[in-house]
């Protein structure tokens, strides 16, 4: 199926690995021109190259932290003085780190709404004239199923992913006068670095192997395994292409079937 994104121009955030690099490589696959950036200069460079050599598309790679207000801003321009224009926007973020309400500080709260919900807040900020001089374009906001259903050990990730859902359909509605669609999508349990290091900590605390708190988990799974970061990913394409053009503010889940609630 061609989704109709070549020529577009994304911008994807925390795309060095794990689910931002799969969602890249699967835009930059249709032909889409893409943007991406995290931290790291070395690793973001080495998924650019990954990438480019896949899909064989301009891939533009950005040293930026998605809590840096002014590398965010650096980000947008330097993309469009690179390519022109901005059609879609993925933003995405690390989770913050597992912990029950009691362990956790103010400070705890304060940075992960700063790496959770602001840096969706502020980049899609930066984003908006772009995408209304485009003519309308994609925004998608990169969640989990803990929207829907807490997780365990989770209480930063379940309170403020839930916020990034809350502001994605209030925002929907406000932009859809524009064409600018948006739109969430939740993992489940996708077979990445994340989660594996979710499932490590599991089971240290549990005094149990990894192989065992990964088995577990599938178990609980109808589909019996973790999803991988490509079929995510495609989730994503079809959402920023042509053919999602009448799909604004919802949040599709992408869990092999785990979670228990009908809507």
């Amino acid at each position: 199926m061609d989704l109709g994104l070549t020529g577009k121009v994304a911008i994807v955030a925390a795309a060095s690995r794990g689910l931002g690099k799969a969602v890249a490589a699967a835009l930059a696959s249709e032909g889409a021109k893409v943007s991406i950036f995290s931290r790291s200069e070395t690793a973001i460079r080495a998924a650019a190259e990954d990438i480019h050599r896949t899909a064989g598309v301009d891939v533009l790679a950005i040293q930026a932290d998605v809590t840096n207000p002014n590398d965010l801003e650096r980000v947008v321009s330097e993309t469009v003085k690179r390519f022109g224009r901005l059609d879609i926007l993925v933003n995405n973020a690390g989770g913050p780190p597992p912990g029950r309400f009691e362990t956790l500080t103010e400070q705890d709260w304060y940075r992960a709404v700063d790496l959770t919900l602001m840096s969706a807040v502020r980049l899609t900020r930066l984003a908006l004239p772009h995408l209304r001089a485009a003519g309308g374009g994609r925004i998608i906001n990169l969640t989990s199923i803990a929207v829907r259903e807490p997780v365990r050990n989770l209480m930063l990730s379940n309170a403020i992913r839930a916020a990034v859902a809350g502001w994605s359909k209030t925002l929907a509605q406000e932009l859809a006068a524009y064409n600018i669609l948006v739109n969430c999508v939740a993992p489940g349990r996708i077979d990445t670095e994340r989660v594996r290091e979710l499932d490590q900590a599991n089971a240290t605390a549990r005094g149990i192997t990894y192989e065992e708190a990964r088995a577990e988990q599938e178990r609980a799974i109808p589909l019996g395994r973790y999803g991988t970061p490509e079929e995510f990913a495609s989730v994503v394409a079809f959402l920023a292409s042509n053919k999602a053009s009448y799909i604004t503010g919802t949040t599709i889940y992408v869990d092999g079937g785990s979670l228990a609630c009908v809507l």
